[in-house]
């Protein structure tokens, strides 16, 4: 069974159930490793270009 918000979905089907910003496969545990090992919001947004500001915002709540 899936569960999605606005902006993170979690599907057993999709990356192994881990959370994911929705529509992607990027996971709130990479965004969140990489804000933890120093990366800017700014910096992530260039490297991930299918991420948007409101979307790191929501993996950091």
């Amino acid at each position: 069974m899936a569960m999605t918000t606005e902006r993170i979905e979690i599907n057993p089907a999709t990356m192994m159930g881990k959370p994911v910003i929705r529509g992607t496969r990027i996971t709130v545990e990479l965004i969140l490793r990489k804000l933890a090992e120093g990366a800017s919001g700014a910096e992530l947004l260039e490297d991930y270009t299918r991420l948007t500001t409101e979307d790191i915002r929501a993996a950091e709540s």
